[in-house]
């Protein structure tokens, strides 16, 4: 899987990037699943987290969340990003 984190209008601490990299690991199981993972995170008075998936057999999720808190965003992102994950990958294994 190939991993992108991106900030806007603001430069991640390296507390953000560690928290990020720790939420990842979440997602570890579906590392043969995703080609691609787009994360860009903006803040303008809140935390805007936008993330882009691509998966291996070629479907494509796009995902948002926002909060005052940026762990907090960043856990709801990965609540919706692991759903997400979890449907796809019970959609490819009823279609075999």
């Amino acid at each position: 899987m190939n991993k992108s984190v991106s900030a806007q209008g603001f430069t991640l601490k390296k507390d953000q990037t560690e928290l990020i990299n720790q939420k990842m690991q979440r997602i570890a199981y579906a590392d043969n699943l995703i080609v691609d993972l787009i994360l860009r995170v903006k803040e303008d008075k809140k935390f805007y987290f936008d993330a882009t998936v691509n998966f291996r057999w070629g479907a494509n999720a796009h995902l948002t969340s926002d909060d005052f808190d940026f762990a907090a965003g960043l856990n709801k992102l990965m609540d919706v990003l692991d759903t997400k994950i979890k449907k796809e990958k019970d959609k490819i294994q009823e279609k075999k």
